[in-house]
């Protein structure tokens, strides 16, 4: 796996985790690999994981059973979704808007471009 150095590996992989339920390759209640596992897989620290996996304990994409390991949360999909679309509403939308702004591009080009894509 190659990263980013501008952004935190943990936050990175937790990405690439989320992406991959979003797909369907993980589904709810799939177990993923140990935080040592995991990070000999990737090539990082194992910390590095845990601080993942909590991360993402946190944003309800994953639980821990305790002495079995961590899985995919039921709901960790639609989780994933609402806090993605919150933060493009609220983050990158607007930036985009300003930047068509700038630009002079009407509702009916990004319409037209969406639409098509």
């Amino acid at each position: 796996m190659e990263f980013d150095a501008n952004r935190p590996i943990y936050l990175q992989i937790a990405d690439v985790i989320c992406d991959r339920v979003l797909r369907g390759e993980l589904k709810a209640e799939d177990r993923i690999p140990s935080v040592r596992e995991y990070g000999a897989e990737i090539g990082v620290n194992p910390n590095t994981v845990a601080r993942t996996y909590d991360i993402l304990t946190d944003r309800g994409v994953l639980y821990n059973k305790r002495g079995i390991g961590y899985f995919v949360c039921e709901d960790a999909a639609e989780n994933i979704v609402k806090e993605e679309r919150e933060k493009f509403l609220n983050e990158e939308l607007p930036n985009f808007i300003k930047k068509a702004r700038l630009l002079d591009i009407s509702l009916d080009e990004i319409n037209k471009v969406y639409k098509n894509s």
